[in-house]
């Protein structure tokens, strides 16, 4: 990558998560240009990030006005001129090998050679879809959470093939930008986020598919439950806290109980039709699908009066 002042960032695909990003770099004062196939996704693209930025500054979480932010971000209709000359990649294009492929073959020829390219997958492994790249050395998965610009992990993933020193690069931009990467050392179905994610949804779905309780009182048992803890940390910090001497003590008092519950779910069931339609009807009730959107923006809000407050506790109490 150059050592300009004034670093340029792709991003590949004009969606919820590429505009996510867009905020990310273009927050931390490089250019980016936005490039996408649809005319109408780049059309609306500016549109939807000037409207996040707003909601930001509401919440001050951004240290410039929003028209100075804006103007570093242009949309592009043409991948070879979006990427020309540019010192980061990141792919966000639809989550399929095949919708990927062709996207990773133009860019092995069209971003220069010291771009590293990370894609947004959060759960294909680049080894999918880069193996027949000539410079699949400087490819990897850098998989955000949605949305980036207000929750900051970041997993990076290698290939097999992937250069230790590009890791270490893309690790560098993304603790730049003001994202928090963790390494995951290689490629595992899921990676790390969703993996965890995974096994707390699928007791949740089988939980409610018993009838041990409602999908509302599910929901609640994280939302005011575990995930107040769960937002300034992890689980192994947690029970560490959770025991007078600390991870082992927890362990020792509490194991043999998750020993017991991990051997009640030998065989895991996939999420049928019937399961699925009853979770549905369910969350209709709690949520009508025309109010979806302003649900989502809600969330949205209510992730940066969180980002602002640990910001705040950070700086008053450390973090």
């Amino acid at each position: 990558m150059s050592d300009s002042l004034q670093r340029i960032a792709t991003v590949v695909g004009a969606g919820l998560v590429g505009a996510g990003w867009a905020i990310v770099f273009a927050r931390a004062g490089w250019t980016v240009r936005i490039f996408d196939t649809l005319q109408t996704t780049r059309d609306g693209v500016l549109t939807l990030i000037e409207g996040n930025l707003r909601d930001l500054a509401r919440f001050d979480l951004i240290n410039e006005p929003v028209e100075k932010i804006l103007a570093r971000i242009s949309v592009h209709a043409d991948l070879g001129a979006a990427v020309s000359g540019v010192d980061y990649v990141q792919e966000s294009v639809f989550e399929t090998v095949a919708a990927k492929r062709p996207v990773y073959e133009a860019l092995d020829t069209l971003a220069p050679a010291g771009a590293p390219i990370g894609s947004s997958s959060s759960g294909i492994p680049a080894s999918a879809f880069t193996e027949g790249c000539k410079t699949r050395a400087r490819m990897l998965i850098a998989h955000p959470v949605n949305p980036p610009y207000l929750v900051p992990l970041v997993e990076l993933v290698p290939a097999p093939w992937t250069e230790v020193g590009v890791v270490d690069s893309v690790y560098k931009v993304m603790s730049d930008v003001g994202q928090e990467p963790i390494r995951i050392r290689h490629e595992v179905e899921g990676f790390v986020l969703n993996r965890l994610q995974g096994a707390l949804l699928n007791e949740a779905w089988a939980l409610f598919d018993e009838g041990a309780a409602s999908a509302a009182d599910i929901d609640k048992t994280i939302s005011v439950g575990l995930g107040l803890r769960w937002s300034f940390m992890g689980p192994f910090e947690t029970i560490d806290l959770n025991a007078p001497r600390g991870v082992a003590d927890y362990a020792a008092r509490l194991g043999p109980l998750y020993h017991g519950v991990a051997k009640s779910r030998t065989t895991p069931q996939a999420w049928n039709a019937d399961l699925i339609s009853r979770v549905e009807a369910e969350r209709r009730t709690e949520l009508s699908a025309a109010d979806l959107d302003a649900r989502r923006a809600w969330r949205d809000r209510r992730l940066m009066a969180l980002a602002a407050h640990k910001a705040k506790a950070a700086k008053e109490i450390g973090s």
